[in-house]
């Protein structure tokens, strides 16, 4: 199942039009809505579509996007001009179908302490300067970056920690938290 799951999405998806458009009703405005992209990005693996949807863009988003006026969603990207960011007109700028192209700058993937001025990470972060600056300052996008940088260094090392308390547990005998009669595993079963 897990396999399967996967590969759903990683078969490269910008090779399968129905990945985003439906395969029964191939129509540009149903793939400019963000829900297209919770399809895949979603879960307790893809987090994106949450991040999204409880960031101040989401809500933007959510709030608007019944209102032809705010999100015209008949537009193509590179006309749109809507009150906040979907996914598609940050991931997919100007309608490019290259959605790797502008792929997030931070990942879950253990990369949390990257080394951020690396050649590979400044093109990076240009670029979504270059995003961001649709709507926001470059000064206002570099300083959101550079918060992000020193959350993602704490996070590092919580989790860090995290990890030694865990350790120290097993090593003072103590590696099962909750005694197996007490709680059920994650099948449910005891």
């Amino acid at each position: 199942g897990d396999t399967a799951g996967c590969t759903f999405c990683h078969t490269s998806p910008e090779e399968r039009c129905s990945t985003c458009h439906q395969g029964h009703q191939f129509n540009p405005v149903v793939a400019r809505k963000s829900e297209q992209c919770k399809t895949c990005h979603w879960g307790k693996d893809h987090r994106d579509w949450k991040a999204y949807d409880i960031s101040i863009h989401g809500t933007v988003y959510q709030v608007n996007k019944w209102d032809p006026t705010q999100f015209d969603m008949s537009k193509k990207l590179a006309d749109a001009d809507y009150v906040g960011p979907t996914c598609q007109y940050c991931h997919m700028r100007g309608g490019h179908h290259n959605v790797q192209r502008l792929s997030t700058v931070y990942t879950s993937m253990g990369m949390s302490n990257a080394d951020r001025g690396a050649p590979l990470w400044k093109e990076k972060r240009d670029t979504w300067v270059s995003v961001c600056d649709d709507c926001h300052s470059p000064r206002f996008a570099r300083e959101n970056l550079q918060a992000m940088d020193e959350a993602c260094k704490d996070a590092g090392l919580k989790y860090t920690e995290t990890f030694k308390v865990a350790e120290n547990l097993m090593l003072d005998g103590m590696g099962e938290p909750m005694p197996k009669d007490l709680a059920p595993d994650w099948s449910g079963q005891h």
